[in-house]
């Protein structure tokens, strides 16, 4: 929700800017949840660091500020796909310290390398002057906000609350009127946080559709199986692997991830990037297809989050996150 907020800001105030602004709730959330012992607290700092993973998006937009147009298809797919690398890495290391220290030390790690991040921004990335001029939509802010907040927390409670409960319908309801509204005022403000007549375009508007649908595909294969693989062999369908066997085998289809992506930039430039996308879907739903065969055994599960993560690094650089 905060994406566009922080997008405006960096065409207001230039890239290198935010991105060092981002580094600040990301190194606070961090420290937040490691002196957490509550619930709320814990939430309060994850809401932070979710703050901070704008910088993500910001640099995609920087590197078209700051690399020549034969450089930008490869910088673009690896920043992409750079998440494939840190959950390569990340779930067997968090899986170690969980299992053998103190969980802690995960977000004192975190708080760590952001101000390291913000470091390396601050030398190696050159100042970005701002690209836009006008003020940021404070309006449309609000209203994206509340009405995204009205949306998600009503679909992802529902099933708790009863969907016929007066708060899930409340929200829910409450989301009908406040998105269309806000819709209305981004129509006819000067200077709106989402310019939905661009939005709205079919290249655009296919690109986006096409981001949230390899993202979901990405996710999902990544939150099922690590399930899969940790749930006791009692069930009829769980493999029993400890929190860190489960890590390394889910690592090598992030380290596929980021090798495949330079290929797909690479595609992209010999023939086009709806190709890519293309191909790199297909290559995604094979892996999904052979997941109904290799469900059963470690082995098969590496198998198929290999293959739909290469599909993942093909998509990410016609179609970034």
């Amino acid at each position: 929700m905060s994406i566009p907020v922080t997008g405006r800001l960096g065409d207001l105030l230039g890239k290198r800017t935010m991105l060092l602004a981002c580094v600040v709730p990301l190194v606070a959330g961090s420290v937040v949840c490691a002196l957490a012992a509550t619930v709320v607290p814990m939430i309060v700092g994850r809401g932070l660091q979710g703050l901070g993973m704008n910088l993500v998006p910001l640099g995609i937009s920087a590197l078209r500020e700051l690399l020549p147009p034969a450089r930008l298809g490869l910088a673009i797919a690896l920043i992409s796909a750079s998440m494939g690398i840190g959950g390569a890495l990340g779930m067997p290391i968090a899986a170690a310290v969980a299992e053998y220290s103190d969980w802690r030390v995960l977000f004192w790690g975190s708080a760590v390398l952001s101000a390291l991040i913000a470091v390396l921004i601050g030398r190696l990335v050159p100042p970005t002057p701002p690209q836009a001029k006008g003020s940021l939509d404070v309006v449309g802010g609000l209203g994206l906000g509340t009405g995204l907040v009205c949306l998600l927390l009503g679909v992802s409670k529902g099933a708790d609350w009863g969907w016929a409960s007066g708060t899930t319908l409340g929200l829910l309801a409450a989301a009908a009127v406040v998105l269309p509204a806000w819709a209305w005022w981004e129509l006819r403000t000067r200077d709106p946080l989402v310019d939905l007549r661009v939005t709205a375009r079919r290249q655009v508007l296919f690109t986006n559709l096409a981001s949230v649908l390899v993202g979901c595909a990405m996710y999902a294969q990544a939150l099922i199986v690590m399930q899969l693989l940790q749930l006791p062999e009692a069930t009829g369908y769980g493999l029993g692997q400890s929190m860190l066997a489960a890590g390394l085998w889910m690592a090598p289809s992030g380290l596929t991830m980021m090798a495949v992506s330079p290929l797909g930039a690479k595609l992209s430039a010999a023939t086009a990037p709806k190709v890519t996308l293309g191909v790199g879907s297909l290559v995604i739903a094979i892996g999904y297809g052979c997941s109904m065969f290799l469900m059963g055994s470690t082995w098969g599960l590496l198998v198929v989050t290999v293959v739909c993560n290469a599909g993942v690094g093909l998509a990410s650089g016609p179609c970034p996150p």
